[in-house]
């Protein structure tokens, strides 16, 4: 389960400060001679590949980048100080591209990596550097390098972070169309989503996630029943679950029928998938009777687990549930994401 996310960036390294012409000029030294020192190295633009970030989401808000110029060189043979690098984080996966050519310039396949995208422009040099036994007294020097400046085009194959699961109709594609950009297909009958949607949600100041509505699990479905396994593969590489039921569908003589109807077949593809993190979501709280037949789940469950009680419908309960699923991705995020079996 992939999807695209991409940008496009201008980064520009640091000029080269300029070389300085100056002559010593102390008490009791005739003819001091030239000591204009070099200029500085300009700034280097450095990609990071962090874990700390899972999306491109950032770079829809700054898509210029410019590191510092080197200082001019200084008398006293004094080199001037070299330009600030800029850093820029992105996540691993990322693929850089020049956005003119398309031709690769870096694939980011782990944390930790780092690559100098554009180097600072080198330094001038002050006149010290040309006296000569026939030319003692120099008044030239050397003007700064430019930098680099480069368009780039950032593509990064995104694998969902959290997976919505739950029977048909539990309301997954409501849910994303309200957290997330992504406006799926809608409708009161089984299986309206026939293939997964993805969305980049952002939940206050943490940092963006991916999250996928998986098409509705029914009984069987390890075995290929309803819309199949195929489906069921797509969840293998989320890093957690939201477990979202129909709070107004709840049976109370079986309140938790639909919980373990897909927590069984969920076990019964992978004991990976059964171990998965996941967050017990309640949904459709605005529809009559549905809070009663919550409080009848919430009984039955024994306090096994926090539940969240939502409307997708009307916005009720989703900040609190967006707030907890980015503080279990975070608590995650140095850890690779699993393989499939």
């Amino acid at each position: 389960m992939k999807f695209i996310d991409e940008a496009v960036i201008t980064v520009q390294s640091g000029d080269g400060g300029n070389g300085c012409v100056s002559f010593r000029r102390e008490k009791y030294v005739p003819r001091g001679g030239p000591d204009g020192g070099d200029g500085g190295k300009g700034g280097d633009v450095v990609l990071v590949s962090s874990s700390d970030r899972r999306t491109l989401y950032p770079f829809r808000f700054q898509r210029e980048f410019r590191a510092e110029r080197g200082a001019a060189g200084q008398g006293r043979q004094k080199t001037g100080k070299s330009g600030k690098n800029v850093l820029i984080e992105v996540p691993p996966g990322t693929l850089i591209r020049d956005a003119g050519t398309g031709e690769v310039v870096k694939d980011f396949s782990k944390p930790g990596e780092t690559f100098i995208v554009a180097r600072g422009g080198r330094g001038g040099k002050g006149n010290t550097h040309f006296k000569s036994s026939t030319h003692r007294t120099p008044r030239l020097s050397q003007p700064g390098e430019p930098g680099e400046t480069r368009r780039l085009k950032l593509e990064l194959k995104l694998l969902a972070d959290v997976g919505i699961v739950g029977l048909p109709n539990a309301g997954k594609s409501t849910l994303i169309s309200v957290i997330s950009a992504v406006k799926p297909k809608i409708a009161d009958y089984p299986f309206t989503t026939l293939v997964p949607n993805l969305g980049v949600v952002k939940a206050g100041e943490r940092e963006p996630f991916v999250v996928a509505d998986i098409p509705g699990l029914i009984e069987g479905a390890h075995q290929g029943a309803g819309l199949g396994i195929r489906f069921l593969r797509h969840v293998e590489r989320t890093r957690i679950f939201v477990h979202l039921i129909d709070a107004a569908g709840i049976d109370p003589q079986k309140p938790l029928a639909a919980y373990d109807a897909v927590n069984a077949e969920l076990a019964l593809y992978s004991s990976s998938l059964a171990r998965k993190p996941r967050i017990i979501v309640l949904n459709k709280l605005d529809l009559p009777g549905a809070e009663e037949r919550a409080s009848a789940f919430r009984r039955a469950l024994k306090k096994r687990q926090k539940v969240y009680l939502i409307s997708a419908a009307t916005g009720k309960g989703i900040a609190p549930l967006l707030t907890e699923v980015s503080r279990r991705l975070d608590e995650l995020r140095h850890e690779p994401p699993p393989d499939p079996h």
